[in-house]
């Protein structure tokens, strides 16, 4: 009898020998593979294949945490609930952190399975996992449930570090494009503005964060001509960098063979639509100026008004078109043309200028930046630009919410 009770613990002892060594067997296979990088599914199907042959759990639902909702990442056996359901019942057990049965239980989803295992990480819940059709001996329990929460938390881990590795890599991904798109742009602002005996120009760029979409230039045409232009264009990055560059690029060209500039608008507009198929705008104002004849032809494309301050007035020159890039065809285009008084200001600017949050009770708009142009209409181009900038900065106090571009001219 005697030998008999030996023989028997003997025999328990070898069982349970033998299935530690298996389940440490499933544990490295397991981290094998995440140690080389397999798919979210492998590790899935992995763990569903020691579950239902190794461990004959008949049904299992296993839970994720991800942005703030749980998703159903892994399912088997039974008849599956819809995932909000099955969400707001593991959930109602979110204070628990030991594997729990579930005999029992008051939910009408719970009881369908035989016990509820947590993956927690401090107070925060990661996953949740649901174990039905679940028959192991008592003294075997414990350690099943155990060796059940500890497979899943290491799969857990590992889809948490993929995650981490992937925004990680977005980052650094979005750090260089913006630094790519920095380098491009600074290609394309001006380093130093132009003056001579018929016109001066300052000029201030402001980006909102490090890299923005504004773009003004100017360029002489000839020896009695000039046209500026002053341009937004929407989105921001390396896509609308390239496209402000091939922008710069066909402006340029138009320029210097086209003398209208209803013409040069519209070929800008057909460029624009034919490089981005409608997904991108770029609203601008562009102008050209006769030295000879006094003459300012100009079109603004859906921008902010240039203002245009002249013996004490202060005009917003508003008429053109829509913005390009958003029609095939643009709909009009009515082409301003003004006689320019010698000392004339001429301030154009993109819409951070007025699009800035002012702190307190104070107001700034449209209508007070032409306040501001009356009362400092008379002062120099660079000068003009920087008590712009001192005034929103002392009295305004405002945040931009956007670049700021501010390109002055003062003809002579």
């Amino acid at each position: 009898m005697q030998n008999t009770e030996q023989s028997s613990g003997e025999d328990e002892l070898i069982r349970l020998l033998l299935k530690r060594q298996s389940e440490l067997n499933s544990l490295l296979e397991i981290t094998r593979a995440i140690n080389k990088n397999a798919a979210t599914t492998i590790l899935i199907q992995m763990l569903e294949v020691i579950l239902q042959n190794y461990l004959q759990v008949g049904s299992f639902r296993f839970l994720m945490e991800k942005d703030g909702s749980y998703a159903c990442i892994s399912k088997y056996g039974g008849d599956f609930e819809p995932i909000g359901e099955l969400s707001r019942a593991c959930a109602t057990q979110h204070k628990i952190k030991a594997p729990k049965s579930l005999a029992g239980s008051a939910n009408a989803v719970l009881k369908k399975y035989d016990y509820f295992i947590p993956i927690n990480h401090k107070s925060k819940a990661l996953a949740f996992a649901l174990i039905g059709e679940f028959n192991t001996s008592g003294e075997m329990l414990n350690n099943d449930l155990n060796f059940i929460q500890t497979m899943i938390n290491v799969v857990v881990v590992a889809l948490e570090n993929k995650k981490l590795f992937r925004e990680r890599l977005q980052a650094e991904r979005l750090q260089r494009e913006m630094e790519l798109a920095a380098e491009v742009q600074n290609m394309l602002i001006p380093l130093r503005m132009h003056k001579d005996e018929s016109v001066e120009i300052g000029a201030k760029y402001l980006p909102h964060q490090n890299i923005g979409g504004d773009y003004y230039d100017f360029i002489r045409i000839n020896k009695h001509e000039f046209i500026w232009c002053i341009a937004d264009v929407s989105g921001k990055g390396v896509s609308a960098a390239l496209l402000m560059a091939n922008f710069q690029a066909s402006l340029h060209a138009w320029a210097a063979v086209e003398d209208d500039l209803t013409n040069i608008i519209d070929r800008l507009n057909k460029k624009v639509v034919t490089n981005t198929q409608g997904e991108r705008f770029i609203t601008l104002f562009i102008a050209k100026y006769n030295e000879q004849t006094r003459k300012l032809n100009y079109i603004n494309a859906g921008h902010n008004a240039t203002i245009l301050y002249s013996e004490g007035e202060a005009i917003p020159l508003k008429l053109g078109t829509t913005m390009i890039g958003a029609f095939e065809d643009l709909p009009f285009i009515n082409e301003g043309e003004i006689d320019i008084e010698p000392g004339s200001l001429l301030v154009n600017y993109t819409d951070g200028l007025v699009d800035i949050e002012p702190s307190g009770d104070k107001v700034w708009g449209e209508d007070q930046l032409n306040d501001f142009v009356l009362s400092h209409g008379e002062l120099s181009p660079d000068a003009f630009n920087q008590a712009l900038m001192d005034h929103l900065n002392l009295n305004i106090k405002g945040k931009p919410i956007d670049d700021i571009t501010i390109l002055t001219l003062r003809i002579f």
